[in-house]
């Protein structure tokens, strides 16, 4: 007889409370998200969707409950392995003196160890990334003179560089024309295809 275990879900949230210093934002969430799928968090501005991703990813401070991404307890400034995040754009500092090649090679932190600067291979598979997310050309561009859709999509590869079997994302539509957004969401698409979990609000 095979083995007829179910392989355990790729996001569990199981009576979570969970909020900042001066209280709960969402309380009583449970949630468990099985690996391959493309889930969307759905929800009005205000209500929680953003504290609920950084949850997910280690970044909220006051957390109660068993958090689990990719099969591992989530820890407080801890980020899971194996999760490429993508928060809003508009988060993002735009005045950093960075270019398109540094946003996106930062996302190999971990891998590049304990070397500060990135190997040929490293520089290799920044410049695969951004051909396949059709932004190749801009690699040496300064993240604040880039489009708003050529924004999302250099922290897109920044997730997708260190290859995560759970990609999660914080409004990756919002600020894009309806073309850009219609490109965003099939792309998104595309790697869902390829077996890797999507969590959007």
């Amino acid at each position: 007889v095979g083995d007829t275990t179910m392989p355990a879900p790729a996001v569990i949230l199981e009576n979570v409370s969970c909020g900042y210093q001066r209280g709960y934002v969402l309380s009583g969430v449970d949630l468990h998200i099985p690996h391959g799928q493309f889930a969307g968090l759905i929800g009005p501005s205000g209500a929680g969707k953003t504290t609920l991703l950084r949850t997910m990813v280690g970044l909220v401070p006051k957390v109660e409950g068993r958090v689990e991404v990719g099969g591992r307890k989530v820890t407080e400034g801890v980020p899971p392995a194996n999760v490429g995040y993508v928060p809003q754009v508009g988060m993002i500092d735009w005045s950093f003196p960075v270019t398109v090649e540094n946003v996106v090679v930062m996302g190999k932190q971990r891998q590049m160890g304990w070397l500060p600067w990135p190997s040929r291979q490293d520089k290799h598979d920044v410049a695969v990334i951004l051909d396949r997310l059709g932004i190749g050309n801009l690699a040496r561009r300064h993240i604040r003179d880039l489009s708003g859709g050529q924004q999302q999509r250099t922290f897109l590869a920044r997730a997708l560089i260190s290859n995560p079997d759970i990609l999660i994302l914080d409004e990756p539509t919002a600020s894009v024309d309806i073309r850009t957004r219609d490109e965003i969401l099939h792309l998104l698409a595309e790697i869902n295809d390829t077996g890797i979990t999507i969590v959007i609000t």
